[in-house]
């Protein structure tokens, strides 16, 4: 089939049955676009490599720019079930990133963008896209190029932040390996909260050597803190980084 976008077009009139608690509930896609700046990327299935170690994690680290660039939600799409679903999210801890189950396709289908991979055993999924959409129109979309196997060029997050700002730039992302009961360990998280920097919690369990630190950062003391990558060190050196 020929992909071709909907720029200036609604998005199509669906309601989707979802899983949230335990209790299944009807969402609109009123509810989802009515009102609202969202970015809705769409992928051909949870738990499938390219979808879990880059589309949507990526969207998920970069939301708090997104947000801050104007848009109030970002969905991720797929033709599977609330169950399936879920779970992807919760294995991926994409707590920044409202997931829709399209089970039946008809979003897919709608938007012109459900294929058959049936040579592969998933039988109808959406192809890969991202879109931006105010008050239910498509402004924007980026539709992958149509080659075998699974295309991943221009749906993703970063693409489709340098359209809605180019200067945007994202925040620095932190990542701390702790031991229990640390106190140095307690001020460097709580200098970070300080100065608003998101953070990941290595914890490594009680009774650990140094030895296991020393395999993982290449240092002996407690603990050692990561920003954006750059090694930055123990409590005191963080304070002098922010210095």
């Amino acid at each position: 089939m020929s992909m071709k976008d909907r720029i200036g077009q609604k998005v199509p009139s669906v309601t989707f049955p979802v899983l949230e608690n335990g209790n299944w509930k009807a969402v609109t896609s009123d509810d989802l676009f009515k009102g609202k700046t969202v970015v809705l990327f769409a992928l051909p299935g949870a738990f499938t490599p390219t979808c879990s170690s880059t589309h949507l994690p990526r969207y998920n680290e970069l939301a708090p720019v997104f947000k801050e660039n104007g848009v109030d939600d970002i969905i991720c799409l797929s033709v599977n079930d609330p169950f399936v679903m879920n779970e992807w999210k919760k294995d991926l801890h994409a707590d920044n990133i409202t997931l829709i189950p399209d089970g039946n396709g008809e979003f897919s289908e709608g938007m012109g963008m459900l294929v058959n991979k049936s040579e592969i055993g998933f039988g109808k999924r959406s192809w890969r896209y991202s879109m931006l959409v105010k008050d239910g129109v498509v402004e924007q979309q980026f539709i992958e190029h149509e080659e075998p196997g699974d295309p991943f060029k221009v749906s993703d997050a970063d693409t489709m932040l340098n359209y809605i700002n180019k200067d945007a730039a994202e925040k620095p992302f932190a990542t701390v390996f702790s031991k229990p009961g640390c106190p140095f360990c307690v001020k460097a998280k709580e200098l970070l909260v300080e100065k608003g920097i998101e953070f990941e919690e290595i914890e490594l369990g009680k009774g650990i050597s140094n030895r296991s630190l020393r395999a993982v950062s290449g240092q002996l003391t407690w603990p050692q803190v990561y920003i954006a990558g750059e090694h930055i060190g123990g409590s005191e050196e963080l304070a002098a980084y922010f210095k």
